[in-house]
């Protein structure tokens, strides 16, 4: 699969929170978020081992009992099954990928 930056539409997840998936295989899937500052994505977990990458902005991330200030160019992985969550600081992006794929965001 290949994809154009601009060949899908970002969808709302939660008030402030935009993702779109950029693409996607047999076993993995990429999606994009968009945080606006002071939102909030709750408390949750699922499945999916989930790797990401911060490209701009500030967020806390917090998961593993440990809250972490994620910058520009810092990354991490939560395993399946860690309870997680995330406040914007500031306007920012990330890059996640999940595994096995998250058909819900198909």
């Amino acid at each position: 699969m290949f994809c154009k930056s601009d060949s899908k539409e970002y969808k709302d997840l939660l008030p402030g929170i935009r993702m779109k998936t950029v693409v996607y295989g047999e076993k993995t899937l990429m999606t994009e978020f968009l945080l606006k500052s002071g939102s909030n994505l709750p408390s949750h977990d699922h499945i999916h081992e989930q790797t990401g990458y911060l490209v701009s902005g500030k967020i806390l991330l917090t998961f593993d009992g440990e809250t972490f200030e994620v910058s520009p160019g810092d990354s991490w992985n939560i395993p399946g099954g860690v309870i997680h969550s995330a406040e914007a600081l500031e306007d920012s992006v990330a890059i996640e990928v999940f595994s096995p794929k998250r058909d819900e965001y198909l």
